[in-house]
């Protein structure tokens, strides 16, 4: 018989941390409202939520990895938003960050939501923070939510 686990979209419990970039702040400032949005409707209180300003995305991925490890959050939201350019800075960027919070999240053992957008202008920025493409900052907190409650029911090496 196969065996199914999955989380809820429901938060009782537990802080949440959101690591959020000031550049591009017309578009992070749309993702961080969603995220703030997006936990109070799935059972987060306000007083649970903590907001962490960082520079730009390329800072996201220490701010996440040292608030995933002081104990005080059960996930971390990550918002950014990297807009390609005339060069090629984009990319290295977009993988930097990637690479660390993936590397963040299993160092930690905390979820840590993945919010950055990597677009080719602004335009396909607005379209993703609340325009014809949804929100990725909602996305990114229903993820978080979803992977807090799902790390709890799946079965450690010590439950057999």
């Amino acid at each position: 018989m196969t065996h199914t686990i999955s989380g809820q979209m429901l938060s009782e419990s537990g802080n949440f941390a959101i690591v959020v970039a000031r550049w591009n702040e017309l578009v992070t400032g749309r993702l961080l409202s969603a995220a703030i949005d997006t936990f109070r409707r799935h059972g987060v209180a306000e007083d649970r939520i903590t907001v962490i300003h960082v520079p730009g995305s390329f800072e996201i991925p220490l701010a996440a990895e040292t608030a995933a490890s002081s104990g005080k959050y059960v996930a971390v939201c990550c918002l950014g938003a990297v807009v390609q350019g005339e060069t090629q800075h984009h990319d290295y960027i977009n993988h930097a960050v990637a690479q660390g919070l993936m590397t963040a999240m299993q160092r930690t053992g905390v979820p840590i939501a993945f919010g950055i957008l990597t677009c080719e202008n602004l335009d396909q920025a607005l379209n993703r923070a609340g325009g014809k493409a949804g929100n990725k900052g909602e996305e990114a907190a229903l993820a978080a939510i979803e992977m807090t409650s799902l790390l709890t029911k799946i079965p450690g090496p010590t439950d057999g």
